[in-house]
């Protein structure tokens, strides 16, 4: 590539990463009450506020993953608890053991074709939809929040392997790293 770099590859570290597991009537009415964001109505789908600093991601019939900004995980945590009363939910914060990969540009789709067994073309994969599914022999989630944008919820054991075959994939489409 000359001068414009075909992917933009940024970790979005110390997200807070929460996993909520139970009914979804009790979790979708405290999810609203305490961040105004309602639960996936389906699977594989994501959820976020405006500002798509907070999003909620079903992934299995009671299972979803809550990201929110930095630092804010435990206060979320606990405003839920409280919102939650006496439901019969779990609340795991995962934060410290996840990071956030994100991807943008023209040939992300294309680098992704040659690095997850799932099907990512928009008929399959529109913005809004999120899968787990193995990335280079790793387990991910892998996330299209929106049209321009991919993001990658990998485990930090395979954070350094992930960044590095991202790079090596990537390069012949032009890969530049922002901080």
């Amino acid at each position: 590539m000359e001068g414009k770099a075909g992917i933009i590859l940024r970790e979005r570290p110390c997200l807070g990463h929460l996993t909520l597991r139970g009914a979804a009537i009790a979790l979708d009415s405290a999810l609203r009450a305490v961040l105004s964001l309602s639960l996936p109505a389906q699977p594989l789908s994501i959820t976020q506020d405006a500002s798509g600093d907070y999003s909620a991601q079903w992934l299995s019939p009671d299972e979803w993953l809550l990201i929110v900004p930095p630092g804010e995980e435990f206060e979320v945590e606990n405003r839920l608890r409280a919102a939650l009363e006496d439901a019969h939910v779990a609340i795991v914060n995962v934060s410290g053991g996840q990071t956030l990969l994100e991807l943008e540009g023209e040939h992300v789709r294309d680098l992704l074709q040659k690095s997850v067994i799932y099907d990512v073309h928009p008929q399959n994969f529109p913005a809004g939809k999120g899968v787990m599914t193995c990335f280079a022999k790793a387990s991910v989630i892998l996330r299209r929040p929106d049209a321009q944008r991919w993001q990658l919820v990998i485990r930090r054991s395979f954070a350094d392997y992930s960044y590095r075959w991202l790079l090596d994939a990537g390069a012949e489409y032009g890969i530049d790293v922002l901080s």
